[in-house]
C-alpha cells in the first residue's frame, strides 16, 4: 500500500571561509517533492552560473506526480542544463560544469539521480547509507581494485571528476529508485561537508537532531575545521501523515 509522506526539509548553504564566492546552488521544491544541490567548477563567476543553470532547468520542469514520467522529466532537465552550459562553454572558451544530484519522492516512492560527486545519504532506522556512488577518477580506479578505499581517501586526484553537467556534450547521468520508508531522512550536500565531517559525524548529527538544527551543527562542524569550500546541504525527513477524522456532533 502506497504512504503519503509529511516532508519536512532544510537547506543550508555558506560560501566557507577560504573561498571569494559561493559556487553551489540549491533548490528546494516541497510542493513537487524535489531538492536538488549542484557545486559549480570553473571559477566564480562561471561555476555560480553553471550550478544555478542546473538548478534553473529543474525548477522550470513540469511535474505532474507520476512516478517514472517525473524521474525522466529530471534526466531531461538535467540533460538540456548539460547541453546549455557545453554549448556556452564552446562559445567563450571557459571551462565551467557543475555537478548535480536530485531527489525526488512521489507517494512511498524515491528517485536519485546524479553527476559528480555532490551526495545523496539516507538515514534509516539509525543506520547512514551513502545512495549515490561519486563519478571521480579515484573511485573508478578503487571500482576496478586498482585502489583500495583507504588509498583513496587521501589521494591527491580525489577531486578530480570523471563526469559533471557541461563538462562534454553528452552526459551519462546515474540513477537509483527504492521505497521510502516512515522515519527516512535524506541528506543532500556538496563536497564541501563531506571534505571535511566523517560519515559517522553525519550519522550522528542526523540522528540526534531534527533537520535545522542537524544541519546548523553540521555547518558548525565544517566551519570550525576551516571550510576550505563552499558547503551546501539539504535535509529531508520524511514523517507518515495522520489520518483526522472528524466526527459530527452527536444531538442532545
Amino acid at each position: 500500500m502506497s504512504v503519503n509522506f509529511r516532508v519536512r526539509s532544510t537547506c543550508v548553504t555558506h560560501t566557507g571561509l577560504v573561498r571569494a564566492a559561493n559556487e553551489d546552488s540549491a533548490l528546494v521544491r516541497e510542493e513537487a517533492q524535489v531538492w536538488v544541490v549542484a557545486d559549480g567548477m570553473g571559477g566564480h563567476a562561471n561555476g555560480q552560473w553553471a550550478s544555478q543553470t542546473v538548478v534553473s532547468a529543474i525548477r522550470a520542469a513540469t511535474l505532474k506526480g507520476e512516478f517514472e514520467p517525473d524521474v525522466n522529466g529530471l534526466i531531461d532537465a538535467i540533460q538540456a542544463a548539460n547541453s546549455h552550459i557545453f554549448q556556452a562553454a564552446q562559445e567563450t572558451g571557459r571551462s565551467m560544469g557543475s555537478t548535480a544530484v536530485a531527489l525526488y519522492l512521489c507517494g512511498d516512492q524515491f528517485a536519485c539521480v546524479w553527476a559528480g560527486d555532490s551526495r545523496i545519504y539516507l538515514l534509516r532506522a539509525g543506520q547512514l547509507y551513502l545512495i549515490t556512488r561519486d563519478h571521480t577518477q579515484v573511485q573508478e580506479m578503487v571500482d576496478r581494485g586498482i585502489l583500495t578505499p583507504e588509498e583513496a581517501v587521501n589521494h591527491p586526484m580525489s577531486h578530480v571528476l570523471s563526469r559533471a553537467v557541461g563538462v562534454q556534450g553528452e552526459l551519462q547521468l546515474e540513477a537509483t529508485a527504492d521505497q521510502a520508508l516512515p522515519r527516512d531522512v535524506f541528506l543532500l550536500c556538496s563536497d564541501g561537508l563531506t571534505g571535511v565531517v566523517s560519515e559517522p559525524e553525519i550519522a550522528d548529527r542526523l540522528s540526534h537532531f531534527n533537520g535545522d538544527a542537524a544541519c546548523g551543527r553540521l555547518l558548525d562542524l565544517v566551519l570550525s575545521r576551516g571550510a576550505p569550500d563552499n558547503v551546501t546541504m539539504i535535509a529531508v525527513a520524511c514523517e507518515e501523515a495522520t489520518a483526522l477524522t472528524f466526527l459530527a456532533p452527536t444531538a442532545s
